[in-house]
């Protein structure tokens, strides 16, 4: 299983991004947080701002299909987008995930 996260700057936008790839069976969940509070440097300057964070647990299968539409309907013009390998993941949830996201078209 793989897990991704980006940002987003509402949380219609997140609602949006999750409710999207879920239906699509891109993702087994997206869980959203926020608002959270964000620092870092953008065009020379300090930007902080809320933000919604949105995890995406998904299938290996679902990599490309899922990052192309996240990034596709995402808002920002430079959108965050990190993926990280679960290291372990429970029996059951797995089965759950495995059954409930779609194999990609050929």
């Amino acid at each position: 299983m793989l897990i991704a996260w980006t940002t987003v700057g509402t949380s219609s936008d997140a609602d949006r991004l999750a409710a999207d790839v879920v239906a699509a069976g891109l993702a087994a969940c997206v869980q959203i947080d926020g608002p959270v509070i964000s620092h870092f440097q953008w065009e020379g300057k300090h930007e902080r701002v809320e933000e919604f964070r949105l995890c995406f647990k998904f299938l290996p299968d679902q990599f490309d299909a899922l990052r192309q539409r996240v990034l596709s309907g995402h808002p920002y013009d430079t959108p965050e987008w990190l993926v990280v390998r679960a290291e372990d993941v429970g029996e059951k949830y797995l089965s759950w995930a495995e059954a409930t996201v779609h194999s990609p078209p050929l």
